[in-house]
């Protein structure tokens, strides 16, 4: 993958981890990879297709045709229950900021996929595990108000493992907001399309990951509500290997098509192009 443009870099600079700055270990088949190659194959294990978690600076990259004009890059989290357990949630924000270089978990703008206008919003599961506090909320919901006023469809990209706990009850209002916002851009006949990526789960998979007129379903993503133990738990029956991948969701008909990271640009276009001749006139 090219370096990141500059008209999206942040206003902090990601650091390099912690580990093996050359080489990364494919999770699914054990292949030792150069990363360099890897970043060209857009962290696809050329091996076993396996597709490598994005950053969301690097999935808009990917997507847009590189006119990005990011919307509330400023707006930040507080500390509204003045959470605290082995680290205050301040300080675990700050650890997030640090290390991902962006001010929260999603970054939404306005922009061009394969030439067609949209509103952009994509997740980001290394700041906080994508979770879904006020702020994560309230910029998918302005983003879609934004996209709702230019008349403009909707392109979210999700990566979450649900609603963020150290914001309690404001997080989980999230679900009701999103889904509102939602429903009152489906009844200006706008399109919405939700990509779920590796992982979706939690309360994005409960409120607006599952309610797109289109849902793809990025290659081998792990999909869902609650984790496989909770489940087993919860109803006592053995479940069929590979419930949660988007493959097997796709089998099922609760995602519409399961894209490959390489493909997924060029699919969107057609299916923006396709859907904007079907649109309800205003």
């Amino acid at each position: 993958m090219a370096p990141t443009p500059q008209w999206l870099r942040r206003r902090t600079v990601k650091p390099e981890p912690a580990g093996d700055v050359l080489w990364e270990i494919c999770r699914s088949c054990g292949e030792r990879l150069y990363k360099k190659d890897l970043a060209e194959k857009l962290w696809v294990c050329p091996r076993c297709g396996y597709h490598f978690r994005l950053h969301a600076l690097d999935r808009i990259a990917l997507l847009a045709d590189g006119d990005f004009q990011e919307l509330a890059a400023l707006l930040a989290t507080g500390d509204p229950l003045q959470w605290s357990d082995r680290m205050p949630y301040a300080e675990k924000i700050a650890g997030d900021r640090k290390k991902s270089g962006l001010l929260e978990a999603i970054v939404v703008g306005l922009c061009r996929i394969d030439g067609v206008r949209v509103g952009l919003g994509v997740m980001d599961f290394f700041f906080r595990g994508g979770t879904m506090g006020s702020v994560v909320g309230e910029k998918v919901t302005l983003l879609i108000e934004e996209a709702a006023r230019q008349r403009l469809p909707v392109v979210l990209v999700t990566a979450s493992g649900g609603a963020r706990m150290e914001e309690g009850v404001i997080a989980l209002m999230q679900l009701a907001k999103t889904t509102a916002a939602v429903e009152r851009f489906s009844e200006l006949g706008l399109p919405l399309i939700t990509v779920l990526t590796d992982p979706t789960t939690g309360g994005v998979s409960a409120s607006f990951g599952f309610q797109g007129d289109i849902i793809i379903a990025e290659a081998g993503a792990a999909i869902g509500f609650a984790g496989r133990r909770v489940i087993d738990q919860t109803i006592r029956q053995k479940l069929p290997e590979g419930f949660q991948s988007a493959e097997f969701l796709l089998e099922h008909g609760q995602v519409d098509m399961v894209v490959r990271r390489s493909e997924l640009k060029g699919v969107l276009g057609k299916v923006l192009r396709f859907l904007a001749a079907q649109a309800v006139p205003a």
